[in-house]
């Protein structure tokens, strides 16, 4: 599927990225900020599902009974045992050598390493679960785990004690880089509930484009662990505020914690977040199955900046966000309600040095050796892969298969090694297939003294897997769906000193567009991937070395280091962005009030759609509630207060709806009519403009209504606005766009009229008015006015605040010269007029989120908000001291 709305950040190429210039262009973006006043703390917090090291408990085994190494299903109401006690299981003083100890954790060595590097240029902590404790085996050599509601508070801290101490622990090979950990402490229904639940029944298929009722292996719903991902995630979040500090840069990593981002915006909307998935991110036809999406997605959208793998899976969430959320995507982002969440892409690499290293160690020799005298005389097929559906790992079997039917010349002389190693949610029914397949060929094609098959079900030594790297003739790894995949680039790095074979990539990977020169193919097709094979085990050594040498520079230069440090200068580039500059504080109810009651006049200014009421599908129907009628129609008897609705709506519609409160004032189509508290007729404010262009903007929408679907023309008498809140979303931004940019192109610069772009609509009118020039009509014919109260949502409404902020002065009183729109009254100029109001008393309020981008000095979530507070003022009972509220 095509999306027409492009997220506009632009990956990292291999070609283009040098660590040494990234971290050099990270200094200079900290350097401008710090000198633009916006703080940095010089820390990064990562938040990941797992610490990077393993908990165990030292000393003999417990008498207590002990919960299995697998916790008890989490989905019954109560444990199966009861959990032991501290003293039943002997634990000694944390000072003696025999309590607590911690080991690094397996897998994810590419993340942790970028995560690592980082402490070079930054102060570091990691945030993530303990995981399972385990104690020393027992007799029968069984590990045994201690369940997480028997740890009290003080275990709890002697453990955080002890992470303290074993800050290097991440990888003893390379000490001196360090970073703090921290640990999140989740109950054991909970953790196992939100990991084996949530996480690897409904999100991770989901998030490969499967389905969970296509993967499960047992009967349940799929909400049946919602509330236990959204209480992890709120742990997750609780252990990011407790060590957070202003400046702080925080990413979070992966599918386990969608919601963190949105939780940390709410508690604190000043927090610097970046979110980045590590797996794929489907279409939005797959993740609209989800029943959760919207909170899902809001919870990522929380985020400064939301990262992908590649620029597909980044294009996948924009569309989501449209056709799921009815999001608008804007020129760096999503807008949610105002604040805009930046996508971005850059696909994650391996510590090339750490992985030369270990393809080198003295142990890999002799094993490769043996491997190739073992298979002496025929050529070497590796692959090796989660025992997981997503893997591939029957389809690879099928086209091995093909391979041996379609290419008979290679019975006897080609072997395929494929280790699965078993993945954490294991599949015994997959397990079963594979291995009946495997049979199945070996039976047919294999001999007495010759099988073409060897599978290992197990997780292999580091030297024997970098030895079956070095001795292919070629590798072939095919996911059917994947994120990264470490095992291709640890392969090209193992043939460095080796053959230099060729590697066979499936198309649908997150590195396949950087690695370019492998044979990439679609693993659902077995005969291309047969012909692959054959291909690749023919390649002469010249092609070989050729596209060895290319993918050698991608894997050796796009490095998990240099991931990390583009992760930190992109979300960095985020604090300079305009959309994200300006965080405005809720609106201060106290203060209000005080101001209100001590005014002797006060200015009441007032947007209509998404102000007074919520914006909807169809404009028609957006009419005003009792409770904001009530509002008005009190504000306006007050004698003190004068009332404006400043609206885009034209005016019969305004009159339709408030014509029956005479004392209320109305501005429609943005200034362009004006009818004064009390008057019967409108001013137009147009008539002396040239209004011909009218005609060729009515042509031009015209043109784009007939090509999209669902768009209509609201013809008005000053302007002419195109709507596509109908249509299909992606499609009518396109359109949007197309047309906005013919008519700049084409017609601004010969006629005085300017092209505004709204929610879901696109709207040409007269270059000289603007809601800000009623504003400043206003300000000056009610120069002793004490308070101004004026509220809006949308860009538009930004021409409101502006004037009220130029209408100030931080010296004494303000002066005001006339406005343009004032004209001489029998003969006599007008003149400059001094305000009363003084700054502290213009609550200029915008309506959304408080990162939103504008020039309001406070916010309000929604227009019932709104509402509320006028009703509040109205009701309230007058008071030499406000009651505090």
């Amino acid at each position: 599927m095509d999306s027409f709305a492009e997220p506009v950040l632009d990956s990292a190429k291999p070609s283009q990225l040098s660590l040494p210039e990234v971290r050099d262009a990270i200094k200079a973006l900290q350097q401008q900020h710090l000198e633009h006043g916006i703080k940095l703390s010089g820390r990064i917090i990562h938040v990941c599902h797992y610490l990077p090291v393993e908990l165990s408990k030292l000393g003999g085994s417990s008498s207590a009974p002990l919960t299995p190494p697998k916790t008890p299903d989490y989905r019954d109401g109560k444990l199966d045992v009861q959990p032991p006690s501290l003293d039943q299981l002997n634990l000694t003083d944390v000072k003696k050598p025999a309590k607590w100890q911690v080991a690094p954790r397996h897998g994810h060595s590419a993340t942790i390493s970028g995560i690592r590097s980082l402490s070079e240029t930054h102060e570091q902590l990691i945030v993530g679960w303990v995981g399972d404790i385990e104690v020393a085996r027992n007799s029968a050599g069984v590990s045994e785990t201690i369940p997480a509601n028997s740890l009290t508070e003080e275990d709890k801290k002697e453990v955080e004690e002890l992470l303290d101490e074993n800050e290097e622990a991440l990888e003893s090979e390379e000490p001196g880089k360090k970073a703090k950990l921290v640990p999140v402490w989740l109950d054991d229904k909970i953790a196992h509930a939100h990991y084996e639940g949530y996480c690897k029944t409904i999100l991770w298929p989901l998030f490969h484009y499967l389905l969970w009722q296509d993967v499960a292996t047992e009967t349940s719903t799929v909400d049946d662990n919602w509330d236990a991902y959204v209480q992890a995630n709120q742990a997750f979040t609780d252990a990011v505020l407790r060590v957070a500090q202003p400046g702080d840069l925080i990413w979070i990593h992966d599918y386990h914690l969608l919601l963190v981002p949105g939780m940390l915006r709410k508690a604190n909307s000043d927090s610097i977040v970046g979110l980045f998935i590590h797996t794929p991110f489907p279409s939005s036809e797959v993740f609209r199955c989800l029943p959760k999406r919207k909170e899902v997605l809001d919870g990522m959208l929380g985020a400064n900046l939301v990262c992908f793998q590649t620029y597909a899976y980044s294009r996948h969430f924009a569309s989501t966000c449209t056709r799921v959320c009815g999001y608008e995507i804007v020129s760096r982002g999503v807008d949610v309600q105002g604040h805009v969440a930046a996508i971005g892409h850059c696909a994650v690499g391996i510590d090339a040095d750490r992985v030369a290293k270990d393809a080198t160690r003295p142990g890999v020799k002799p094993k490769a050796e043996a491997l190739r005298a073992l298979y002496e005389g025929k050529k070497i097929i590796v692959g090796r892969d989660k025992l997981d559906v997503v893997k591939g790992v029957l389809q690879k079997l099928k086209a091995f298969e093909k391979l041996l039917r379609d290419y008979p010349e290679w019975r006897g002389n080609v072997v395929l090694i494929q280790v699965t190693a078993p993945a954490q949610a294991d599949s015994s029914k997959l397990e079963h297939q594979v291995s009946e397949l495997v049979a199945s060929i070996n039976g047919e094609f294999g001999s007495l003294d010759f099988i073409p098959i060897h599978h290992y079900h197990q997780t292999i030594k580091r030297d024997e897997f970098y030895a079956l790297l070095s001795v292919a003739d070629l590798a072939v790894i095919t996911p059917l769906r994947d994120g990264m995949n470490t095992a291709s680039m640890e392969f090209v790095i193992a043939q460095e000193h080796a053959n230099k074979s060729p590697l066979i990539l499936s198309e649908f990977m997150g590195i396949s567009n950087n690695m370019s020169h492998a044979l990439q193919i679609n693993p659902w097709n077995l005969g291309d991937v047969a012909a692959a094979i054959n291909y690749g085990l023919l390649m002469s050594e010249e092609e070989k070395a050729q596209r060895h040498a290319a993918l050698y520079g991608v894997v050796t230069t796009h490095t998990s280091h240099t991931w990390a440090a583009v992760l930190v200068k992109m979300l960095l580039s985020q604090l300079d962005n305009d959309l994200t500059a300006h965080q405005t504080p809720l609106l201060n109810k106290p203060q209000l009030i005080q101001s209100y009651e001590k005014a002797k006049k006060r200015l009441f200014l007032f947007d209509y759609d998404g102000t007074l009421t919520p914006i909807v599908k169809t404009p028609s129907m957006a009419v005003p509630s009792p409770e904001a009628l009530e509002a008005l129609t009190k504000l306006s008897e007050d004698p003190r207060n004068v009332v404006y609705i400043i609206s885009g709506r034209d005016g019969d519609f305004l009159e339709h709806h408030f014509g029956h409160l005479k004392k209320i004032g109305m501005s429609a189509e943005h200034g362009s009519f004006v009818r004064s508290p009390g008057a019967d007729g409108w001013s137009n404010l147009t008539e002396e403009l040239d209004m011909s262009w009218m005609d060729e903007v009515l042509e031009i929408f015209k043109y784009y209504t007939e090509r999209t679907t669902g768009s209509h023309i609201e013809t008005k008498k000053c302007s002419i606005t195109w709507h596509y809140r109908a249509s299909d979303p992606e499609w009518g931004l396109f359109q949007c766009r197309q047309c906005q940019d013919l008519l700049e192109n084409n017609l601004t610069h010969k006629r005085p009229i300017e092209v505004l772009v709204g929610k879901k609509n696109l709207e040409v009118r007269p270059i000289a008015v603007n809601k800000g020039e009623i504003v400043k009509r206003i300000l000056y014919n009610n120069p002793d006015a004490e308070m101004v109260f004026c509220a809006g949502d949308d860009k538009t409404d930004e021409d409101m605040f502006r004037s009220l902020r130029q209408s100030m002065s931080s010296n004494g009183p303000a002066v005001m010269q006339p406005p343009a729109g004032v004209i001489a009254l029998n003969g006599v100029e007008p003149k400059p007029v001094q305000l009363a109001i003084r700054p502290e008393s213009i609550f200029s309020t915008a309506v959304g989120a408080s990162s939103k981008k504008t020039l309001a000095s406070w916010h309000v979530t929604t227009p019932q908000e709104v509402i509320e507070h006028m009703l509040e003022l109205v009701n309230k009972p007058s008071s030499d001291a406000p009651a505090n509220i």
